[in-house]
């Protein structure tokens, strides 16, 4: 497994190993050690999936303290650009954002330290992505960032998406509690 650091301090590009063999494939999303290596020490406590059609935009969602968390994600089938956007305020990093593909055939995930926002575009139908995180939701908690607010360029115009995303607060207005 190579673990590999972003522009956005603690936001970190996972490479598995994939093992092949004439039954197929197994890939290891997380090893504690390689993790506790690189300064992390995490321990998680919900998964979820979605199950996504072409050009749905997901985000870009965090949660708030208590209920903040870190998140591994990753896509098992299909293909997404994966989208994180940096809140911490004391960063130099603030309201900066790194945008990478993540998809079934490069295998790759993507750790979210918290303060960030994350969120992504799905590029193909029936695209799943897994999303392991250090908290258990929390209606109260949940928050966002407008997905065409913080200068990404996404490349869709009319995204696919849920009525409250649709709805959340442009950065610009955004007070962030990071």
């Amino acid at each position: 497994m190579k673990i590999k650091k972003t522009k956005l301090p603690g936001v970190l590009i996972v490479e598995p190993r994939t093992f092949k063999d004439r039954r197929g494939s197994f890939v290891k999303t997380f090893n504690d050690a390689v993790y506790r290596k690189h300064g992390i020490k995490t321990a998680f406590k919900e998964t979820f999936y979605s199950v996504n059609k072409k050009n749905v935009v997901r985000g870009m969602h965090f949660h708030t303290t208590p209920f903040e968390h870190e998140k591994l994600v990753y896509v098992p089938k299909g293909e997404i650009i994966d989208v994180v956007l940096d809140l911490r305020r004391k960063l130099p990093t603030y309201g900066k954002y790194l945008s990478i593909k993540i998809s079934e055939q490069n295998k790759k995930a993507v750790f979210v330290p918290k303060g960030c926002a994350h969120g992504f575009l799905s590029l193909k139908d029936g695209t799943i992505v897994v999303y392991e995180q250090t908290s258990e939701y929390s209606k109260v908690h949940d928050s966002g960032i407008r997905w065409d607010s913080f200068g990404m360029k996404w490349g869709i115009k009319r995204p696919v998406m849920s009525e409250k995303d649709s709805h959340l607060q442009a950065f610009r207005r955004f007070k962030s509690p990071f």
